[in-house]
């Protein structure tokens, strides 16, 4: 499947009316459920104030299919949940987490987002799909915020209810780019044959023509495939074309890169040396481990990032969270990107409710709060996050990418490690790029 997603208006879903949330029973009618079933008193995802106790949101992502699986990510939120409540919850309010399995699949995807609408989610937080086209439509009628989403479509970064932490894979490709213009020779980028793939080709490129390169030859792969033997080879041949400098092959295909690559280190002794590189969600040091560490493939291989490796002391809270509530969960690797990305996710929501008070929590509230000018910290994980209408890569269709800072890392000994000290600021890289 090819072919690109036309781009949403920026303009007209802000202004969608939005459904009005039920407000708190009264004392008459909690006093009549509580006779017939405990608990029963709450409308789930809302929250007036000294009367309600519970706040709703849903987290999905994809589990158990052929192509990529997060299933850390529902995990993790499910975790968080724990870990916030015994701390007393937020701002005394109990978190309800929601998961769904959204299986790579839009129709699934869309009903997730229904899922959300009628169980009342205030918010859906640091959730993954490739299919924004089928989801964010429900959740913009239902004026539900999209907090921390991965950022594996454009149209993430597009939607006004969208807030995302990090600049997903603009950020990283553009990063990713430039960092090859400078050491090497013909660039093979070998990705998805679908719509989410077809936007990686232009990215890519912003970072490569920045540094004075040419296109990267652009190869479709199939994305559930057990084997890439014949994509493998064709990658090889175009990046040992030419002599001088060290060819590059860029594999971005996420889960199945892991795939890809056992194919490439079969065949890779019958051409000469050239460089592998990719993006953090398409390797992790789970994967790098896996494929043999500093015997493997992935040695000596450029990887962008959103945040600091997982290493990093600032990551101690998240890994406070996973050792309390989820140990031994072997779903949740605070390596992972999407793992990370949900915590960050959630230390945006929990920062507004928290800015609400003792006011209504609400679809309507905490998005206002975000789009209010609320300023979150997340320890240096992350620039200081803030979303305004339109931010500084709206003119090349990113108005709501606020995060375009990015870090390199490299593998070493089988290790992955920082390549370059702290982050790096794509912004000026992003806002030249021919989208």
């Amino acid at each position: 499947m090819t072919g690109r997603r036309q781009t949403r208006s920026t303009l007209l879903p802000r202004l969608l009316t939005r459904p009005v949330k039920a407000g708190a029973l009264t004392a008459g009618a909690l006093a009549a459920c509580a006779s017939l079933l405990a608990g029963c008193g709450i409308v789930p995802g809302v929250t007036g104030g000294s009367g309600d106790d519970t706040i709703t949101v849903m987290t999905w992502a994809p589990e158990n299919t052929g192509a990529t699986n997060k299933p850390g990510m529902p995990a993790f939120a499910q975790a968080y949940a724990r870990w916030i409540n015994a701390q007393g919850g937020i701002g005394g309010r109990r978190l309800n987490v929601l998961t769904c399995n959204e299986k790579n699949d839009a129709v699934t995807a869309s009903r997730c987002a229904r899922r959300a609408v009628e169980e009342k989610a205030v918010a859906v937080v640091g959730s993954y799909s490739q299919y924004a086209d089928a989801f964010l439509p429900t959740l913009e009628g239902a004026g539900i915020p999209y907090i921390g989403g991965y950022g594996i479509t454009n149209d993430e970064f597009t939607s006004p209810l969208s807030y995302p932490v990090n600049g997903g894979q603009p950020a990283l490709l553009a990063g990713l780019g430039r960092t090859l213009a400078d050491s090497c020779g013909p660039v093979t980028l070998v990705r998805p044959d679908s719509i989410a793939g077809d936007q990686l080709p232009p990215l890519l490129d912003s970072g490569l023509r920045a540094g004075g390169h040419a296109s990267t030859g652009d190869q479709r792969a199939p994305e559930t495939a057990t084997s890439y033997q014949e994509q493998v080879h064709r990658a090889l041949r175009r990046a040992t074309s030419a002599t001088g400098d060290q060819g590059c092959v860029v594999p971005a295909l996420g889960d199945r890169t892991g795939t890809f690559m056992d194919s490439f280190r079969r065949a890779r002794a019958g051409y000469p040396d050239v460089r592998t590189a990719t993006v953090l969600g398409s390797v992790d040091q789970t994967t790098i481990d896996a494929s043999g560490g500093a015997s493997g493939p992935y040695e000596g291989s450029y990887v962008t990032g959103w945040y600091p490796a997982a290493s990093d002391a600032r990551w101690d809270g998240m890994k406070k969270v996973i050792e309390q509530e989820a140990f031994g969960d072997n779903r949740i690797d605070p390596a992972d990107a999407g793992v990370q990305t949900t915590w960050i996710a959630y230390t945006v929501f929990r920062r507004a409710v928290e800015s609400l008070g003792d006011g209504p929590v609400t679809a309507d509230t905490v998005s206002e709060a975000l789009d209010g000018g609320l300023r979150t910290d997340t320890g240096g994980l992350t620039p200081t996050l803030r979303w305004k209408f339109q931010d500084e890569l709206a003119a090349v269709g990113f108005p709501r990418l606020v995060n375009a800072h990015v870090t390199l890392q490299v593998v070493e000994n089988g290790r992955l490690v920082a390549a370059r000290k702290g982050f790096t600021d794509v912004t000026k890289t992003l806002r030249n790029a021919d989208l």
